[in-house]
Parts: structure tokens; C-alpha cells; sequence
């Protein structure tokens, strides 16, 4: 059931990604272009996300004693701020400013067949494969 639930939230994740046109890399790259082209949509996609999100915590997450589809909340413990964190959010960033392409959009684009796209997902592939490799190592 969890999965059903998981797929279904994934699929309605996506769509509202494509209809917001946050799979679009132009329109993200001009979203980050302030000094030049700057397209605002995205700053009211963003914050209309935030709006709901906010009420829905205020009224309905905050209250609940456990999740609906686990035992219990899965919270981060890391509360330090270490090299990992600060290269791995520069590198996300980078390539995110450079190909206007993030994983989630880059999944839900995936069925476009833009080449981009592929190439992207690849590399992200390569880019966990070998962050793996390197934090088993230490």
C-alpha cells in the first residue's frame, strides 16, 4: 500500500512540476538570471508551495503523533554544518545554475526525450555512484 500511496504522490509531484513549467531548464535558467531576462513565475510557484505547505503543517503535520504510512518520523540528526554539506550543496547549486535542471524536474522531464535531460540524469547517476564510493572510503 505504501508504494501505491508513494507512486501516486510521485505522479502528482511531477504533474504539478510540468504544469508550473519547473521541468522547463530555459524557464528556470531565466528564473536565476536576475540581472538579465528574469522571469518571476517561479518565485509565485515557489511561494504558493510554501503557503499551502505552512497551513497544512500548522494544522494538520504538527498535530499528528505519528505519520500516516510509518511507526514513527524519520527526523535528521546531523545538525553540523561540515565540508560534505557545503560541497555537496555548491556542486548541486552549480549545476543547477549552469544546466537549470534539478533531479526532481529532471525525472518528470525524462519522457520528453530531451537530450539534455539523458544527459543530466547520467551524470547525476555517475555523480551518486561515485559519492558512494568516496564516503565508503572514509
Amino acid at each position: 500500500m505504501n508504494f501505491l500511496i508513494a507512486l501516486f504522490c510521485g505522479l502528482l509531484f511531477g504533474a504539478g512540476l510540468t504544469v508550473a513549467q519547473m521541468v522547463d531548464p530555459n524557464k528556470v535558467l531565466n528564473f536565476l538570471d536576475l540581472a538579465g531576462t528574469w522571469d518571476a513565475s517561479l518565485a509565485f510557484v515557489m511561494g504558493g508551495a510554501l503557503v499551502v505547505y505552512s497551513l497544512t503543517y500548522q494544522f494538520i503535520i504538527k498535530k499528528m503523533k505519528t505519520p500516516l504510512c510509518e511507526k514513527s518520523f524519520s527526523l535528521p540528526t546531523q545538525k553540523i554544518v561540515d565540508k560534505r554539506l557545503i560541497i555537496g550543496s555548491s556542486l548541486f547549486g552549480l549545476g543547477w545554475g549552469i544546466t537549470g535542471i534539478c533531479p526532481g524536474p529532471a525525472i518528470a522531464n525524462l519522457s520528453s526525450g530531451n537530450i539534455k535531460v539523458v544527459g543530466f540524469i547520467l551524470a547525476m547517476t555517475v555523480g551518486i555512484v561515485v559519492a558512494k564510493k568516496l564516503s565508503n572510503n572514509n
